[in-house]
């Protein structure tokens, strides 16, 4: 697929207006407060995942409405120390699968904790664990256009709570550092971890790449792809549904949340992803910080020639150097 967005100059400097609602931060405001009326974990309960160089812990912490929600926590074996931690936000359709399948943070040194996506995990991976009990508004099967005609029953309101709770619940776990929590998301989950960048003022670092969610009306006119094929998909039968919609995703709007955000950021894209447009991503990595009024550290990666895998290994790599320094190992209290 050749490049089908703006050219690299135009995106470097992409700062596309944004209509935001203006009752956004109360709406979000409101929504977390109701989530944060009780301690965010459950249970941590060991698991044997077959390695002997990590631990794992199948942990079931409080996300929106009190609903429990899975994840996986893994640390490096036999490390005393208090660790920074790293929580991760898994892709569109994707659950947590097997605690051994994602390792790249814990064999740098990080606590991990990956946060199982609620109502989903049926379309690749390793399968998930964690219902989503208010799925009944009206939409298509996707979860991307459920509750799509009121943001108060959207599938994002839910998740986005449960991913800002899953920072609670890891500064709550043992061995932590809870002053050094970075987010950390590919795809669904980068619009995740952008969306918990904005709402959570104190995290130590947000890592996006090829986020959803961002610059979505442009989005919407740009791809069939993905999640925002579904979103057409349902207007095409619902005629006349678009106000509603696009109301709707204003408070999911990923530019608004990276507008919000205060941590340092690291930004990946791929130039050809037909997935989730880089002009999205552009938008959200030069509207970064404007509302916070803190000059905060940022950098974006661009891989001309790819498409939604953007860099790949390569811009892991990248992501694991450009942490060096920004979170460190502290010794742990006597």
């Amino acid at each position: 697929m050749p490049a089908f967005d703006l050219p690299l100059p135009e995106l470097e400097r992409y700062r596309p207006a944004v209509e935001e609602p203006p009752d956004f931060d109360a709406f979000w405001q409101n929504t977390l407060k109701e989530a944060d009326r009780a301690d965010p974990v459950v249970s941590v309960r060991p698991v044997d995942s077959g390695l002997r160089l990590t631990e794992s812990w199948d942990v079931t912490f409080r996300g929106f409405a009190g609903d429990p929600v899975r994840a996986w926590f893994t640390r490096p074996a036999r490390t005393p120390q208090l660790l920074p931690a790293v929580v991760e936000f898994a892709g569109y359709g994707r659950g947590r699968g097997l605690p051994h399948e994602r390792l790249t943070w814990v064999n740098a040194g990080y606590a991990h904790l990956l946060m199982d996506n609620r109502g989903q995990g049926d379309q690749y991976g390793n399968g998930g664990a964690t219902p989503d009990p208010h799925a009944s508004a009206p939409g298509g099967p996707g979860a991307a256009v459920r509750g799509l005609l009121d943001a108060r029953d959207h599938h994002y309101r839910r998740l986005i709570t449960d991913a800002v709770r899953a920072v609670a619940a890891v500064r709550a776990l043992p061995g932590v550092n809870g002053a050094q929590v970075a987010a950390v998301g590919n795809s669904q989950g980068g619009g995740v971890a952008l969306a918990v960048a904005g709402l959570v003022p104190d995290l130590a670092a947000t890592l996006v790449t090829a986020p959803l969610l961002c610059g979505i009306r442009r989005a919407l006119d740009l791809t069939d792809a993905g999640p925002y094929g579904e979103m057409a998909a349902f207007l095409a039968v619902h005629r006349g549904a678009e106000p509603a919609a696009y109301r709707t995703l204003s408070y999911l709007e990923g530019i608004s949340f990276a507008r919000r955000a205060h941590a340092p950021a690291h930004f990946g894209v791929g130039l050809r992803d037909t997935v989730c447009p880089p002009s999205g991503a552009y938008a959200a990595f030069n509207r970064y910080g404007e509302l916070t009024g803190t000059t905060t550290r940022k950098e974006i990666h661009a891989y001309p020639y790819n498409g939604h895998e953007g860099g790949d290994a390569l811009h892991v790599r990248r992501q694991l150097d450009w942490m060096k320094g920004l979170l460190e190992v502290s010794p742990r209290p006597t």
